[in-house]
Formats: structure tokens, sequence, C-alpha cells
């Protein structure tokens, strides 16, 4: 038989008869160390593929090709789901098997909030760090108090980080300008942010310009803005701050009274962490990694995929 289909054969028997290669030399008349060569080139041709399913898989292939292509530090993908909750769920467990593996340990940790954020924290273990502080990036008191918001992410990962959270007193976004400035002048919450800001370890996500935004959510924002800002072309929020496909801030007014620390800052930081789940991030997750706002990728295999291909 041609080489084709015996590397074919030897395929089968190895994989659906589970054969030893000794076994599959005697029956096919070839050599042991000729049926090992056969089983390499069967999985280089794409004749054989071995998927390993289980939620906390990793796709490590795709992972070096997202660090190859933007220049990442780290990046981890696990399987896609159909279901959103679980979806979420296996990214967040990524996220939090990451943060305790970090070495070194992070000393300062600056979070953002949100959805996945709170599935992050609720992902880690007790004891994932020790003495950890965990800082608050930017502004997040609920208005509708239907969510524990910034507060209880930061305050869940340094509990079980046995460290303190800093929390920032202030709403994500005021009404005026000049209240904000306020704030910001304030020295407990200038020194919360300088904190923030100066930490050696950024862990934060994105959420889309779309009504489901966390903004809408907690009052910050309409759903007639949240239109507005699409039509100037915003993509999604980073840390309260909405931006286009550049990474451009696509609203200067509500920028500025938009309180937490600077995207400058996250770009610049010793080690930025992204986590994001599911299609209706894609467009934002493709700003985030394209224009150097993290140095650590963890997502699905879907949204990774995606960001492969279009970038």
């Amino acid at each position: 038989m041609d080489d084709e289909l015996l590397m074919v054969r030897v395929a089968e028997l190895s994989y659906d008869e589970n054969k030893t290669q000794d076994e599959i030399g005697a029956l096919l008349g070839i050599s042991r160390w000729k049926v090992g060569r056969l089983l390499v080139q069967a999985r280089e041709h794409g004749i054989v593929r071995i998927e390993i399913v289980h939620p906390r898989a990793r796709r490590l292939g795709v992972e070096r090709a997202l660090v190859e292509r933007f220049e990442l530090t780290d990046a981890v993908v696990v399987p896609t789901s159909d279901e959103p909750d679980a979806l979420l769920q296996r990214v967040a467990a990524a996220a939090a098997d990451l943060l305790t593996a970090l070495r070194p340990v992070p000393r300062v940790l600056a979070v953002s909030w949100g959805r996945t954020l709170t599935a992050v924290a609720d992902a880690l273990p007790q004891g994932w760090a020790t003495g950890v502080t965990v800082v608050q990036a930017n502004g997040g008191v609920s208005l509708n108090r239907r969510s524990g918001g910034a507060a209880s992410v930061a305050v869940t990962m340094a509990q079980r980080g046995s460290g303190q959270a800093v929390l920032l007193p202030s709403p994500a976004i005021l009404e005026r300008i000049e209240t904000k400035q306020a704030i910001e002048s304030d020295r407990t919450i200038a020194a919360i942010l300088d904190q923030a800001a100066h930490a050696n370890t950024f862990l934060f996500t994105a959420g889309p310009c779309d009504p489901a935004s966390a903004h809408v959510e907690n009052g910050y924002l309409s759903a007639d803005d949240i239109a507005e800002l699409a039509g100037r072309g915003a993509v999604g929020d980073v840390l309260g701050r909405y931006v286009d496909a550049d990474g451009n801030i696509v609203d200067p007014q509500l920028d500025a009274r938009t309180v937490g620390v600077a995207l400058d800052r996250v770009r610049s930081a010793p080690r930025s962490i992204f986590v994001t789940a599911g299609a209706a991030k894609h467009d934002i997750a493709r700003t985030v990694v394209s224009n150097g706002l993290c140095s650590v990728l963890v997502t699905d295999e879907s949204t990774a995929q995606a960001l492969l291909e279009e970038m």
C-alpha cells in the first residue's frame, strides 16, 4: 500500500484498536521504528487529531500563536462552550489558575470590576497569595445596588489572598467634571489612584458598547448614551473609558467625568492581565490586544481564533 494509506492503517490500529507498535509492525510487515515514524507523520499531516476534552484544558498551539502575533508575554486559552455561563466560568477559572501560579506573586494588584472579574474573584481559592494588596483601579460604586460592584471584587480577592483591599469610594462616571476633579483632588482618593496606577500587576476586563453594558446595569449610562457612543465609533470600554478600534477615547467630555487609572498606566504596567470571554466582546478584545493594553491574555478558543483570523 502507498505511504498515505499506510499512515491511515497504522493510525487506525493504534488509536481505534489500541494495538502496540510491535503488534502493528507484525500485522503490516514493517519495523516498530517505522510504525512510530508513521504515527508522527499522521499527526503532522492532520490525519490524526488529538483533542483533550476538559473545561480546564488549554489550547497551547493557539496560545503560542497569540503570543507571537501580539507580542504578549503569555496567553491562556480554554475550550469554548455554547453556554454563556459555562464559558464565563471556564475563562474565570483559567484566570484564577494563572493568578495562583504567578511568580513573583503580585504584591499590589490593581483590579477593574464587572461580571467577568466577579467570576474570577469567586474562582480564586483561599490562600492563592499571601499578603497581597488589591486596589480598585476605577470607580464603581453601584447606583442601583443590584450588584456587589467593584468593592466585592477587590474584597474577595484580598480576603482569599490573606491581604487587604483598598477601595475607591467613587462612582465610575460623575455628572459634572467639576465634581470629578474635586474627588480626584482629595488627598485620600488621590493616594488610592496613585497606588493603583503604580501597581506591579493589573487585572482587568473590558465591556462591549451595547445596552447590556455594566454601566447601563449600574445606572451610570442609559441605552441612548451607549447608542450615541457606538455612533461615534466606540467598540467598548476599558476601565470605564470608551475607546474606538484604535484605542482612542471617543468622547473626551465623558472621559473627563470618568474616575480611574489612565489607560497609559495600564499599557506601561510591568504586567497587565486582560480577561475576556464571548463573541459579544470580540471587538473590544481586538482593540485591547492590538493596541498593547495587555501583556497577558486569558480567553476562550473562539475569541482567540477570531483575533488571529481577523488581524
